[in-house]
């Protein structure tokens, strides 16, 4: 289904440069409207799935493919790969929520080049200690939902704590979790996987056994959200 979206960005990946960018103008338009029909549907038909997400615009969800090179080290102008962010408010709310990233190898790019995933990447301190006091608390209610998701999702520890943070115990059931800055899962699928005529029921079906996680991990954001409204309250 998005054939034609990986061959644009792998001929971009070669030629990353503006010189061939607008040469190619065409083809990234072609390529940018199919992933956005894609994404567009994809978070209908998610929010059948999951009516937390609530209605979405596609600049709610999707990005620029426009590189902001001012602070990175990688200097190539445009993203090898396109993504959409489907959550609850939109991509710019602190929830978290279902990423979807079609790509090929390139500089600076998030977890490789295909992407699957549940979650985020970047929560709130006040959002995570709320969440690891869930999971300290639970029983292993968090281990238990990330068991239930589709076994090709794997847990993100990239950049974890080497040791239990202070003040939570390191001998409950889910405690290797507690390490975790990044409440995420992921899935690096393969081209073949992108370019299946069953692509949208394959996603679907993926994204549906990480509901129940999703759910857990924004339960402790709101919650977190709803502390930092009282806080605001009371000082005034």
């Amino acid at each position: 289904m998005l054939g034609k979206v990986l061959d644009f960005l792998y001929d971009l990946s070669l030629n990353n440069d503006r010189e061939w960018f607008n040469a190619n103008k065409e083809r990234y338009v072609e390529a940018n409207n199919i992933f956005n029909s894609f994404a567009s549907s994809l978070a209908g038909r998610l929010t059948a799935i999951d009516p937390q997400i609530g209605p979405l615009q596609l600049k709610d969800m999707t990005y620029r493919i426009y590189r902001d090179v001012r602070f990175s080290k990688y200097k190539q102008p445009y993203k090898t790969h396109f993504g959409a962010f489907i959550c609850r408010d939109g991509k710019k709310s602190p929830y978290s929520g279902y990423y979807f990233q079609v790509g090929v190898e390139g500089q600076g790019n998030f977890e490789g080049a295909n992407l699957l995933a549940t979650g985020d990447y970047c929560i709130d301190p006040r959002a995570l200690r709320v969440l690891r006091e869930d999971i300290a608390m639970g029983e292993g209610e968090f281990g238990r939902l990330v068991r239930g998701c589709d076994s090709r999702f794997e847990m993100d520890f990239e950049g974890c704590l080497k040791k239990i943070p202070a003040g939570f115990p390191a001998d409950c059931q889910d405690a290797d979790y507690l390490r975790l800055k990044r409440y995420c899962v992921c899935y690096n699928a393969p081209d073949e996987f992108m370019t299946s005529e069953d692509l949208m029921e394959q996603t679907l079906e993926l994204f549906r056994t990480t509901t129940p996680l999703l759910h857990y991990i924004n339960r402790g954001i709101e919650y977190s959200l709803e502390q930092q409204q009282d806080d605001i309250i009371l000082s005034f």
